[in-house]
């Protein structure tokens, strides 16, 4: 009986068969924690009883929810990592350096065939590139860095087969709204989804990541893409890592296929407060917003800033409307700056604030007022999720975001990009 990418990285990893289903202990390849969720894995590690870490090459920390810090008592869980870091010869990114997800595939420090844990729910995002990788509790990520191990039950998997070609003004992030829609929030709890076909094949790794990104919001435990060409290339460019992809066998065994044929497929928005609840960006009515947001996890890398930057060139931000951009990183901020894309943005209106989770987790920067509507490029628009719960929050692509900034109101971005 064939198997899929989970099955076999699993496999892999434990050194002895085993099919969906099994508990398995299983070699953890590379622990993150971040800011929102270490200083409780760093308690945890004490309460254990660790004494040391079981590899520190493999376990990072990135300090990227409250950066830079906003409160005093931000500052001192900081400076717990901090420490922490130092003592144990772990390797940490400070402030400034960008969003967890985005760091933890850029720096090469995950690759094809990984098996990888994040104390944050949107770990999923390196399924991308043909890692198994999944979020974590504090607790788990605490006994994952003493031991180097964890235990799992070997999810089933759904195969989703993306056909067609994606119209012009359509975009990854549109794709898995799309599929939020028709699979639910919860449509794939505790299973991995498989992401395949022509419209997957057309995407770059970058565009992928959206999609992997957002597994979690269907409920998955890992969205993986088996590495092509394209993929292999983009990895080697960033590290010297050995590494061995991991493909799913011909006659794999799934527990559900599903087939969309994207052809026809038009801009979608998120309404609030449910991923799941979407609509054709025809089909919305009128939406009247106070703040838009691009940035964020799933869509601050250098291919959103630069269709937002293309939509808002030598035009104005609507007077009403706060745009604020935060890029994925460090790194993709200079790029933005170097291509003039900042430039643009912010000649247009636009705000920058520090690479990294600020608005999106809704601890600073650019939390909501009472009753504003939001478009943003995150993945989440649960209530309360940008900080206030009497706000709205709309999640479509950067090119929706970027158009609806310039009318005040969430705008089909077609318009712009003929």
């Amino acid at each position: 009986m064939g198997k899929t990418i989970a099955e076999k990285i699993f496999e892999k990893k434990v050194g002895y068969p085993v099919k969906a289903g099994d508990l398995v202990i299983a070699r953890i390849d590379m622990a993150m924690g971040q800011d929102g969720t270490t200083p409780l894995a760093i308690q945890s590690f004490k309460e254990m009883g660790g004494k040391k870490v079981f590899d520190p090459s493999r376990i990072v920390f990135i300090i990227d929810h409250n950066a830079p810090s906003q409160l005093e008592a931000i500052s001192m869980l900081h400076d717990s990592m901090r420490k922490f870091a130092e003592n144990y010869r772990l390797t940490l990114f400070e402030i400034g350096c960008g969003v967890c997800h985005e760091i933890m595939v850029a720096k090469g420090l995950v690759v094809p065939g990984d098996l990888v844990i994040g104390a944050d729910s949107h770990t999923c995002t390196y399924g991308a590139i043909g890692a198994f990788s999944t979020g974590v509790g504090s607790t788990e990520l605490a006994a994952a860095m003493i031991s180097g191990q964890l235990w799992f039950k070997v999810p089933e998997t759904i195969l989703v087969h993306l056909n067609g070609t994606l119209p012009p003004g359509v975009f990854s992030k549109d794709v898995i709204l799309y599929l939020a829609s028709q699979i639910g929030a919860d449509g794939a709890t505790y299973q991995a989804i498989e992401f395949a076909g022509p419209i997957i094949d057309q995407l770059s790794v970058d565009e992928r990541l959206t999609i992997s990104n957002m597994a979690v919001e269907l409920g998955a435990k890992a969205g993986i893409i088996a590495p092509d060409e394209k993929t292999l290339t983009w990895v080697k460019q960033r590290t010297n890592k050995p590494f061995e992809p991991i493909f799913p066998d011909p006659n794999a065994v799934y527990i559900k296929e599903l087939t969309y044929d994207c052809s026809t497929l038009v801009p979608q928005v998120a309404l609030p407060h449910r991923v799941d609840t979407v609509t054709s960006i025809g089909s919305l009515g009128e939406v009247i917003i106070q703040e838009a947001y691009l940035g964020t996890c799933t869509n601050g890398r250098s291919v959103d800033i630069e269709i937002a930057a293309k939509i808002l060139q030598d035009k104005k931000v609507h007077p009403k409307v706060r745009l604020i951009v935060a890029p994925a990183s460090k790194e993709i901020l200079l790029e933005a700056i170097e291509k003039g894309w900042i430039e643009t943005i912010v000649k247009a209106g636009g705000v920058l604030v520090t690479p990294g989770c600020g608005p999106c987790v809704g601890t600073h920067q650019g939390v909501p007022g009472d009753g504003w509507n939001v478009v943003s490029t995150a993945n989440r628009n649960f209530k309360g999720r940008m900080g206030n719960n009497k706000a709205f929050i709309y999640l479509a692509s950067p090119a929706t975001v970027a158009a609806s900034a310039l009318e005040g109101k969430i705008t089909d971005p077609r318009k712009y990009l003929r």
